[in-house]
């Protein structure tokens, strides 16, 4: 039986609620255009628009690998994570014995230690199929571009139609692409545990509002806001 404080308790329900209410004001404001990510979103769409309207589609093909490319480079990323976390379980004494020798935890349970890793474990595993899926969608994206007819047939519904089934999968892509970057962002916060659980509570809530600052307040956020409200939806 795992010996956990009350603190630590409270650390975990900090920890999954704000991820949570993060990823559910997100979806609610998918689309609105008045986050950075739906703000994008309508770019993808407009970004399929102006497609439909090209003869030769290397540009949309050459965007098209660099978006693979990057989420296929976190999805590595991803289980080199999960196998640097198996190494970590595999050298738990030693690495439970320099924490502790350093004073950076405190006498806890060698049991609650292999459990914080094994979260931290299960955070990855998330990400990496939230990035493996997105890789897959961003393929069938490839696949719909080219399926889109050409340029002489833009004005007819077949066209158009063709041309927003790619924009859907391009902004579903898109969108388990963030909820996979997310998941990174959070375990940052999450490695605020290993110290106690009021570091845990205190990165949490820093990594929390870093995110929701760069979604509503960066500059980058005012830019693609400031076009989308400019947008046809």
């Amino acid at each position: 039986m795992i010996e956990i404080s009350t603190i630590d308790i409270i650390a975990i329900i900090v920890f999954a609620t704000s991820w949570i209410l993060y990823s559910v004001i997100l979806t609610r404001l998918a689309g609105s255009g008045r986050t950075l990510s739906s703000a994008m979103d309508i770019q993808r769409r407009q970004w399929m628009r102006t497609m439909m309207h090209r003869d030769l589609r290397m540009i949309d093909t050459g965007i098209m690998s660099g978006l693979q490319n990057g989420t296929a480079f976190f999805a590595s990323t991803s289980l080199l994570a999960i196998g640097g976390c198996f190494a970590m379980l595999n050298s738990a004494d030693h690495v439970y014995g320099v924490m502790r020798d350093l004073a950076i935890v405190e006498a806890i349970p060698k049991g609650l230690f292999e459990a914080k890793v094994v979260g931290l474990m299960l955070i990855f595993g998330y990400a990496f199929f939230k990035f493996g899926w997105s890789y897959r969608l961003f393929n069938y994206a490839s696949i719909l571009i080219g399926a889109t007819p050409t340029a002489a047939h833009a004005a007819e519904p077949e066209t158009v139609a063709a041309a927003e089934r790619a924009a859907v999968f391009t902004i579903t892509a898109g969108r388990h692409f963030n909820h996979g970057l997310r998941a990174f962002f959070f375990s940052i916060g999450y490695l605020g545990w290993f110290v106690n659980g009021w570091t845990l509570i205190v990165t949490t809530l820093v990594v929390a509002l870093v995110q929701l600052h760069r979604q509503f307040f960066s500059d980058s956020a005012k830019i693609v806001i400031a076009a989308a409200r400019q947008e046809p939806t």
